[in-house]
């Protein structure tokens, strides 16, 4: 399929074009993984499982989120 016609489909909004897309290469900038280890003390490891299960969500994604919101906090002071 030409660009012009892929575009032509994705324009006209009617049909879903993920079936002509290669998605197998696909990446979202910005969004790579790299994986860090950090030491926290048995407490903080209680209190992080506690919430963790608490919300139903295992303790990376807890620690993910409220990373990024703090994270998301602090640019917003900056700006």
């Amino acid at each position: 399929m030409k660009a012009k016609d892929l575009d032509k489909i994705f324009d006209d909004g009617q049909v879903d074009i993920t079936d002509h897309l290669d998605l197998s290469a696909s990446f979202r900038p910005g969004q790579e993984l790299k994986r860090v280890n950090v030491d926290f003390p048995p407490w903080m490891i209680d209190r992080l499982d506690t919430e963790a299960n608490r919300l139903g969500v295992p303790r990376q994604s807890l620690i993910k989120v409220w990373v990024g919101e703090r994270l998301e906090q602090t640019k917003k002071k900056a700006v």
